[in-house]
């Protein structure tokens, strides 16, 4: 089950669109019964979340928390994907692509942590495969 919890109100968001790609994510890396959550929180909280886990005193655009271990239920718990709207939005702006496509690539490259990528060990290599991928697909809706 993914779970999508918007926290912010500012920006307006496809969540079904990002429901969509972590759906296809999880079938595309093989977990596809997986627990994934993604918040869509403010700077405020992102900043603190940073702070308390990374010790980076600033918003972020997203972090990942791999949980990789059975729920009470019996499923299995990928993690918690969060990502800051308001960093996303500003990147957005500053790559020429609108908000949507950003928080699509954000989730992309916090599912990739989860699954255990890191950066420079694979990362980038895979993060661009999948968002080729995903916009492709996306295209053919």
């Amino acid at each position: 089950m993914i779970e999508i919890l918007n926290r912010q109100k500012r920006y307006d968001i496809d969540t079904s669109r990002l429901q969509d790609l972590l759906e296809g994510l999880l079938r595309t890396y093989g977990v596809p019964d997986t627990e994934v959550t993604l918040a869509l929180v403010n700077d405020a909280p992102m900043r603190a979340l940073n702070r308390r886990f990374m010790t980076k005193d600033a918003s972020t655009d997203v972090l990942s928390f791999p949980i990789r271990d059975l729920a009470p239920d019996g499923k299995y718990y990928l993690g918690d994907i969060i990502i800051s709207v308001p960093h996303a939005a500003r990147q957005s702006r500053s790559q020429g692509h609108p908000l949507q496509r950003e928080l699509e690539f954000l989730v992309i490259h916090g599912l990739l942590h989860l699954k255990g990528f890191e950066h420079f060990e694979g990362l980038e290599e895979e993060e661009e495969t999948a968002r080729t991928r995903w916009l492709e697909e996306s295209h053919e809706r």
